[in-house]
């Protein structure tokens, strides 16, 4: 079991957002704009949907982890820290999915 978590993760992009040295892939993506950071999240997702639909689990593993960092770039290109989105998954889980999800609807 590993104590890594998406917090850890979050202040890994932080950090090697700024660095400019050329030795970052996240200060590269980081740069490129939030339209490529997009992109690669999109890319990686469906890099996973493939993966689950051919049921290959060490490709989905590596693939949600990619899925995870590209997702916590675009939050950060975004300035969306983290907390909010655990804060909005803790409110969702206060009640069943299936009354969230009908509750979307009316909007």
């Amino acid at each position: 079991m590993t104590n890594f978590n998406l917090s850890n993760l979050e202040t890994i992009i932080e950090q090697r957002a700024s660095i400019d040295d050329g030795s970052s892939y996240t200060a590269m993506l980081v740069k490129t704009g939030i339209e490529k950071c997009a992109q690669k999240m999109g890319e990686e997702a469906t890099e996973a949907v493939i993966a689950a639909v051919t049921k290959n689990r060490p490709e989905m593993v590596k693939e949600s982890a990619d899925v995870l960092y590209h997702l916590l770039v675009v939050l950060r290109k975004m300035d969306i820290p983290l907390v909010e989105v655990m804060a909005e998954l803790e409110t969702r889980t206060a009640q069943s999915g299936l009354e969230e999800k009908a509750k979307r609807a009316k909007k």
